[in-house]
């Protein structure tokens, strides 16, 4: 799964000023210039990543070497449905009825 070797375009305090503006958020100028900088490093890491060698690596379905055993799927409880159903205002058919909500 190698990809190219693309180069992002370095982010400046500017571009990161009109994201803002975008998105409706209020930077000062040393905000916008620690965002672009941030931003920067995480673009680099990225980057680098893209350029890990993963050819021949087959996917990984769990970080264990043994899938986590599963219990028995058996019923535990009773139904105790008419129980609860009791102190409903009203049932139909083991269900709840509602007011209508939307005409």
């Amino acid at each position: 799964m190698s990809t190219s070797d693309t180069q992002h375009t370095d982010l400046n305090a500017q571009t990161i000023s009109g994201i803002a503006n975008l998105a409706r958020l209020s930077l000062n100028d040393t905000q916008s210039t620690a965002y672009a900088q941030s931003l920067n490093k995480i673009l680099d890491m990225m980057d680098t990543l893209k350029r890990i060698d993963t050819d021949g690596v087959e996917p990984l379905k769990s970080p264990f070497d043994h899938p986590q055993p599963l219990r028995e799927d058996v019923v535990s409880e009773s139904n105790h449905r008419n129980e609860y159903q009791q102190v409903a205002p009203e049932v139909e058919g083991g269900l709840y009825l509602v007011p209508r909500v939307i005409e």
